[in-house]
């Protein structure tokens, strides 16, 4: 079963994702930062993404590693968007992000090459 993960969440693993494993205290510091985060706010995050199986602590330090990947959770997070607002189609999906968007050349055959690795 997949983990779902609120975005406050996803803003504390978007972090290991990109830097690797880092300490409570340098996550804290960097979304400070980014978004304003205070230090109290990102470690009950952080404690939240431990409790779901999300993130690892290891000491020393309150050392934090990522337990799952981000393509897992995109994974299932792009299930559970196709099901709840595509009646379970992919191609609904993918028609909707088609619909009225201007794609590029480039755009188009990348989207006929992943169709056609698929068949």
């Amino acid at each position: 079963m997949a983990i779902k993960l609120f975005d406050s969440e996803l803003k504390v693993m978007d972090v290991l994702w990109k830097e690797g494993d880092k300490t409570a205290k340098h996550i804290s510091d960097i979304l400070k930062e980014q978004i304003g985060w205070n230090m109290n706010t990102t470690y009950t995050v952080i404690k939240k993404c431990i409790a779901k199986g999300a993130i690892e602590r290891r000491e020393p330090n309150f050392m934090c590693h990522a337990l799952i990947t981000k393509e897992v959770v995109q994974e299932a997070e792009a299930e559970e968007l196709i099901d709840k607002f595509f009646d379970g189609s992919p191609d609904k999906l993918f028609a909707a992000l088609l619909d009225d968007q201007k794609l590029s050349k480039t755009q188009i055959e990348n989207l006929r090459r992943m169709v056609a690795e698929l068949e």
